[in-house]
């Protein structure tokens, strides 16, 4: 799941993407409330939630959510500021904010926060994944094969949502590289080889159908030839 981090304090920006990321979430940092306003609601469905300061250089935080809420940008927003007044409370959620946590906060709440706005938004097929047998819900973060249950670490979860939102497709090392990790990660690494083993052997059930296949020279593919036209959710 991607999560935009609205917030000008390099030091918080930079815990928060680090936070989410060891999470499993995709993040994606913005500094300033004039680019938030116009990019934010342009990525539409590639944005599943948005944490948003109120203090930003350009517009302030209230204006960027108030704009984005008259474009109908519908995705959950929890405003994350220093502001603590109740009447910046009572402004932010009346702008559309769905939840307000002040600094400083603690992590673990913040992510139980994060996981409620995600279950309370209707986007029911943002959240669960299906191919085949294989069921991935994108809030709990736990897998299902034909009725048993997998636990995941968090790269491995990450990996398996790349998967899942494109059966068929070949990818390459250096995509999932960029997707699941980073693009400052050595691109000489064998992470990635390393974690679909693991992904492989957890998702692999006796007499099921093996869905991860290894295309020699070109990277990975979801699904084998004879299930190409598989639908997922």
């Amino acid at each position: 799941m991607n999560i935009v981090i609205v917030e000008d304090d390099v030091k918080i920006a930079s815990f928060l993407a680090k936070g989410l990321k060891a999470e499993g979430y995709a993040t994606m940092t913005i500094s300033d409330g004039d680019e938030a306003l116009s990019v934010v609601p342009a990525m539409g469905n590639d944005v599943d939630l948005v944490l948003l300061d109120l203090s930003l250089p350009g517009k302030d935080g209230k204006v960027v959510l108030t704009s984005w809420r008259a474009k109908k940008f519908n995705r959950p927003v929890i405003i994350l500021t220093a502001r603590d007044d109740t009447t910046d409370k009572i402004d932010g959620l009346d702008a559309g904010a769905n939840d307000y946590v002040t600094k400083p906060f603690s992590f673990a709440e913040l992510l139980a926060r994060i996981r409620a706005a995600l279950r309370g938004a209707d986007q029911t097929s943002a959240t669960l994944l299906q191919v085949l047998d294989l069921n991935l819900d994108l809030v709990t973060k736990v897998a299902w094969r034909d009725g048993t249950r997998i636990d995941l670490a968090p790269k491995e979860w990450a990996l398996l949502e790349l998967f899942m939102r494109s059966p068929n497709q070949v990818l390459s090392r250096m995509q999932i590289l960029n997707h699941v990790w980073d693009y400052s990660f050595d691109p000489g690494s064998n992470i990635v080889d390393v974690y679909v083993g693991y992904l492989r052997k957890k998702i692999n059930l006796p007499d099921k159908t093996e869905l991860l296949q290894t295309i020699r020279g070109a990277g990975y593919r979801f699904l084998p030839p004879q299930y190409q036209s598989a639908p997922s959710v």
